[in-house]
């Protein structure tokens, strides 16, 4: 009779979490969409115009960073149906994939290589799932679960009712089962921290020297950087 110890079990596969804008993509698709909306249709800034003084403060901070994706949503929505908000995100995402060099191919390796090696790989991202999954299919990206911030339509217009951005992205991890510590976290960004605190290596992706030096102090020896293309 055979007898099956713990050590003979096989290993659990590691969780290897991937930011996606800066990451797999270059630039942040979720500010592109923005920034075409508001040159496609400049009244819609009308709003919050009496911000643009404050916005550097406002998006010094992650928390800062967060209020001014939604309210700067909010107003480049305005009036849409949710149903409209979704196909000009696919559209968007769509167009936004065929641009020459859209995606960073070290970065899409690297996902790649995780898969192959049989670990458990998901995208944790702040872009909507909507752009996000345009963006994935356009460029044939693999398939992998993709935990992404989430657009509901409402009176005056599409709102974002889950911003998966800094603190939320863990506790969207924790609300699908997956608790830290994961093994790996690559990504490009400060308000990153909470994600790449929670990984036993962190890596973090093409940084300016600012991001490096708060997440060297923050994460010390566990931080990993690269440079990719």
């Amino acid at each position: 009779m055979d007898v099956t110890t713990a050590d003979d079990a096989p290993a659990a596969p590691r969780t290897v979490l991937f930011d996606f804008d800066g990451v797999l993509v270059r630039g942040d698709s979720f500010e592109a969409f923005l920034r075409r909306r508001f040159r496609r249709s400049r009244w819609r800034l009308l709003p919050v115009l009496p911000l643009l003084p404050l916005l550097p403060v406002i998006l010094s901070s992650p928390r800062g960073k967060g209020l001014a994706a939604r309210l700067l949503f909010r107003c480049a929505t305005l009036g849409w149906s949710e149903a409209r908000y979704r196909r000009e995100a696919t559209a968007f995402g769509r167009s936004l994939a065929q641009r020459p060099g859209a995606f960073l191919r070290d970065g899409v390796l690297a996902l790649r290589r995780h898969l192959t090696a049989g670990d458990r790989v998901l995208v944790v991202s702040a872009t909507e799932a909507t752009l996000l999954d345009a963006l994935f299919d356009e460029l044939k990206m693999p398939a992998v679960p993709r935990l992404c911030s989430v657009v509901r339509g409402g009176w005056l217009g599409p709102r974002i009712t889950m911003h998966n951005y800094g603190k939320a992205k863990p506790a969207t991890l924790a609300a699908h089962g997956i608790a830290p510590p994961w093994d790996v976290a690559y990504s490009d960004a400060r308000s990153d921290l909470p994600l790449l605190a929670g990984a036993h290596r962190a890596v973090l992706v093409n940084p300016d020297a600012r991001t490096e030096r708060v997440l060297r102090r923050a994460l010390g020896e566990r931080l990993e950087v690269v440079g990719w293309s």
